[in-house]
């Protein structure tokens, strides 16, 4: 029997009505800066769409040229509401959203269940929203695709490092680290702070601390898989809410960054 993990926040981080929700992607992007890069990996913000819509689908929209190639996605974010030490699967075999469902890559998660950082966690994933809020952008940019989600708890960089390894893969494997950057600066302080973020990003300098990323953490582990693969970054969007549709008293900080 086929077991489901129905979407969380639809509704609440973006559109629950299928018809809305592809015209909102459609128009993000469209309206996204276009890049020539044939990325590996990326890092995507995920706030509601309305903050940082604009921002992650710069990121997705550097898939197109490739994207009838990409049969899998590794999908990591860091977990916001369940305790997690290592790096969490979830058990169930599909992942539920408005635009469809989208199957796990349970043979992959079965080839990583035996490394010690990684465990099994249906409550992990069960309201995680960092995970959930990519899916239907990579459902409206590929064609056919499988995904192996990991909920990123208490972990090392290295730890996160040799996942990667595991799941490497080639061509058809797509990386995307799910991550927000400074929370509840003021404008100008969270620009300097995300800036200097960035910076040692494309430096592929780590560790990448929380204060920095909530997603710092599965950064980090992607700096280390990047220096061994010789993976180049790319900084494609940066800004924050009060440059999207927040006050800029307290602000969250958005990049989009690509690894070819």
């Amino acid at each position: 029997m086929t077991t489901i993990r129905p979407p969380a926040v639809a509704g609440l981080f973006y559109p629950v009505d299928a018809e809305e929700l592809t015209l909102d992607i459609q128009q993000l992007l469209t309206e996204a800066t276009q890049h020539n890069l044939k990325p590996k990996a990326l890092i995507v913000p995920h706030a509601g769409y309305i903050y940082s819509g604009a921002i992650a689908a710069t990121a997705y929209a550097t898939l197109r040229p490739v994207a009838s190639t990409i049969k899998r996605v590794i999908l990591l974010g860091p977990t916001h509401r369940v305790a997690v030490h290592g790096l969490a699967i979830p058990s169930t075999d599909v992942f539920d959203t408005p635009l469809g469902q989208v199957k796990l890559d349970t043979d992959s998660m079965q080839s990583i269940a035996h490394l010690p950082q990684v465990s099994i966690s249906a409550e992990a994933h069960a309201m995680e929203h960092s995970l959930e809020v990519q899916l239907p952008f990579l459902q409206s940019v590929l064609t056919e695709f499988t995904l192996l989600p990991l909920a990123v708890g208490m972990a090392s960089a290295e730890a996160v490092a040799e996942v990667l390894e595991h799941l490497w893969g080639g061509d058809e494997t797509l990386i995307v680290i799910s991550s927000d950057l400074s929370h509840y600066l003021p404008y100008v302080k969270a620009q300097q702070i995300d800036n200097a973020t960035v910076q040692s990003i494309l430096q592929l300098q780590q560790p990448i601390a929380h204060e920095q990323a909530c997603g710092g953490t599965p950064i980090s582990g992607l700096i280390i898989a990047a220096k061994k693969h010789q993976l180049t970054p790319c900084l494609l969007d940066l800004r924050n809410s009060g440059d999207t549709a927040g006050s800029r008293d307290q602000v969250v900080g958005y990049a989009a960054i690509a690894f070819s």
